[in-house]
């Protein structure tokens, strides 16, 4: 793609680097048969390539985005499903990024928009503030129905049955290994310390079970990726400086040799922080983090052996090993490009797994995506359900909260992490969401599916 950005403009880093991007993308228009807002929507503008087309216009003639820009950038989940499609290797997240920066800094967006990016922004990343949020949508979830905005329906509708206990196993502190094989830190994440604690928690049990001491660094907290996705680069960054500096404070000590995140989504982001800070004073030290960042099961990968499973969990009726579809989260596929690392550790240890068709689409959930797109996002939830439950499994693994509580708001069947699963076949308990599951109890949709 040909532009025709000036020197003066180019002296930025970000538009230099998405001049770069720009330049790679030879129109071939691949994306489209992979994203999911094309499928549902059927806009040009809606695709890959459309929203490309919409960025270079806006970045090149360095104007204030407008409506229409906006309305098709907000509309893009980040499911990255383009990158992995592209033959010409686009780099569409760091392009999508700085959109979205730019359109932060320059668009004033409705009032309502306003203030419920300015509350998801405040509550989210902090896990008590999120705590007491959900406890207040508890309440308020038998009214939705009088709700005027679909988007407060959908918050509403986002609570919990049940709200977890603080897990004090999400406080700074150390595991040890009974056989030490390496020391790793563990982010435990924001959303996911207040919505689901039983993800950490069998994390821990699994890792230093199979030989890695486990450490919860002082000052690490959310990644920045909810904020990051809104163009809040100010926000996102203090986020993203807090880890570093609590991270490089452990790597400094007492040494680490991985970084381990079990939400994927929080993974991607991390795994950017090099990019993110190329610029900044802390620009080595972000490097470092992002080299030394892995995802669980790229980990487990490392430590997990045949030999180590106990026992694999059998079908409800005692036939066979449990049947679990795999739900591959977009940030794991395509944002880290892991793919076969999560079903080959559920093979290993037993399990019959299944695949769902069309595995490469998000199932709509994305970071606040499914509270800011709720039409949108429950059309993508009723597709994403419907390939997994064909498949008839006796549960559902995912590898990031967003995705399990998309998936779980209208499975008929638990869903859980797959760590929570590697857990309970090395001699872990039941998973809870298994243990305790209601069939029929799913959460009814909270908008209009589109047609």
């Amino acid at each position: 793609m040909q532009t025709t950005f000036t020197p003066e403009q180019l002296a930025d880093p970000s538009t230099a680097r998405s001049n770069e991007i720009l330049r790679s993308c030879v129109h071939c228009g691949f994306c489209t048969a992979t994203c999911p807002t094309y499928q549902v929507l059927g806009d040009e503008l809606d695709s890959p390539r459309g929203r490309i087309y919409l960025i270079k216009d806006m970045l090149e003639n360095d104007r204030p985005a407008d409506a229409k820009t906006v309305k098709h950038i907000d509309r893009c989940l980040s499911c990255l499903a383009c990158m992995s499609t592209c033959p010409s290797g686009v780099h569409y997240m760091h392009l999508v990024d700085h959109a979205r920066e730019h359109i932060e800094k320059t668009y004033k967006r409705p009032l309502m928009d306003r203030v419920l990016r300015w509350t998801l922004a405040q509550i989210l990343p902090y896990p008590m503030r999120f705590r007491a949020a959900l406890l207040g949508a508890k309440l308020g979830r038998p009214f939705a129905f009088m709700m005027p905005d679909a988007r407060l329906r959908a918050m509403l509708e986002m609570a919990p049955k049940t709200i977890p206990p603080v897990s004090r196993n999400d406080d700074p502190q150390t595991f040890p290994a009974t056989d030490k094989k390496m020391r790793v830190a563990l982010m435990t994440g924001c959303a996911q310390k207040a919505l689901n604690t039983d993800i950490n928690d069998a994390t821990i049990r699994l890792l230093t079970r199979l030989g890695a001491e486990v450490v919860v660094a002082e000052g690490a907290g959310c990644c920045g990726a909810l904020t990051h996705h809104m163009g809040k680069t100010e926000s996102s960054h203090g986020f993203a400086a807090a880890n570093i500096n609590a991270w490089m404070t452990e790597k400094r000590g007492a040494g680490l040799d991985a970084i381990v995140v079990n939400t994927s989504g929080c993974g991607t982001t991390v795994k950017d922080y090099g990019h993110m800070f190329r610029n900044d004073a802390l620009a080595e030290d972000a490097a470092t983090v992002s080299d030394l960042t892995m995802d669980v099961s790229e980990v487990l990968l490392e430590l997990l052996k045949k030999q180590d499973v106990v026992e694999t969990p059998k079908r409800p009726d005692g036939s066979g090993p449990l049947h679990v579809a795999y739900h591959a989260a977009c940030s794991l596929q395509h944002g880290q490009q892991i793919k076969g690392a999560p079903k080959d550790l559920l093979k290993q240890a037993g399990f019959k797994v299944l695949e769902p068709k069309d595995p490469h689409l998000c199932c709509g959930s994305a970071g606040t995506y499914n509270l800011m797109q709720p039409e949108i996002s429950q059309e993508l939830k009723r597709r994403k359900v419907a390939t997994l439950e064909a498949k008839q499994p006796d549960v559902i693994a995912a590898g990031n909260i967003g995705c399990m509580m998309q998936i779980g708001s209208a499975a008929s069947v638990p869903i859980v992490h797959t760590v929570e699963l590697l857990d309970w076949a090395t001699g872990g308990p039941v998973p809870p969401a298994i243990a305790t599951f209601e069939p029929g109890a799913a959460a009814k949709p909270a908008v209009p599916m589109l047609r």
